[in-house]
């Protein structure tokens, strides 16, 4: 096998390494940021507590109103319990249960908008309790694809790591070293193919003398323009 045959098998197993590494730590990513749930989950607390404020807001607004009623049962008592016969105390006792009844008619439409108020907000809560159950039967039934994927990668790329020592133990320590120090400069491609006479990475074109070179040497040959080597059929 010639040194070129050799790093260019070489450069194809770290190749497809490369892409299965990349989409395992894609999926990692997916698996480990539910992104679509963590949304979901945080609209939901935020109206959990709308809810909760509203409850709050709906006991406040029926304490009120009560506790107006009991000042509308006592004055009503006083006013026509016969224990008050001065004319004037039984005037100002008429006008202060007419402005307890207004005030009273005030506070139950209060009451009225809290209680729309907490219907509303209790729908909202329920319906965002829905999309979070929604959210998260989508990412169980994503992840158990990706876990499948996941697994089958894993396995590739153990057979493919056994590929490379494999290729690696028939090149030279010399050869194998130039191969790796290109392959940190070049973003992970040292070696790629002649095609219709030009270096298929960057494109640049070759003089049929350097075609041929490239074709039947026992040497290695770079590219003269991006500086990777070059391997021909």
């Amino acid at each position: 096998m010639s040194h070129a045959l050799g790093i260019y098998r070489l450069q194809q197993a770290d190749s497809r390494i490369d892409q299965t590494n990349q989409r395992l730590q894609e999926i990692r990513a997916v698996l480990e940021n539910n992104s679509l749930v963590q949304a979901v989950r945080s609209r939901l607390e935020a109206s959990e507590a709308a809810l909760k404020e509203a409850e709050k807001g709906l006991r406040q607004s029926e304490a009120t109103a009560q506790a107006q009623r009991i000042k509308i049962e006592q004055v009503e008592s006083s006013l026509y319990g016969g224990r008050v016969q001065n004319p004037k105390e039984l005037r100002d006792l008429q006008s202060e249960l007419t402005a307890l009844k207004r005030h009273l008619a005030s506070l139950e439409d209060k009451q009225l908008e809290a209680m729309i108020l907490l219907e509303t907000t209790r729908e909202q809560q329920q319906t965002t309790l829905k999309e979070l159950r929604q959210a998260e039967a989508q990412v169980i039934s994503q992840n158990s694809s990706l876990k499948s994927e996941q697994d089958t990668l894993l396995s590739n790329l153990e057979n493919l790591k056994a590929e490379r020592a494999a290729i690696q133990n028939a090149i030279s320590a010399d050869i194998l070293q130039k191969y790796e120090l290109l392959r940190q400069k070049k973003h992970g491609l040292a070696v790629t193919t002649v095609n219709e006479g030009a270096c298929d990475a960057c494109g640049a074109g070759l003089t049929p003398a350097q075609a041929q070179i490239a074709r039947i040497s026992t040497q290695l040959f770079e590219c003269p323009t991006c500086g990777r080597i070059l391997f021909s059929n």
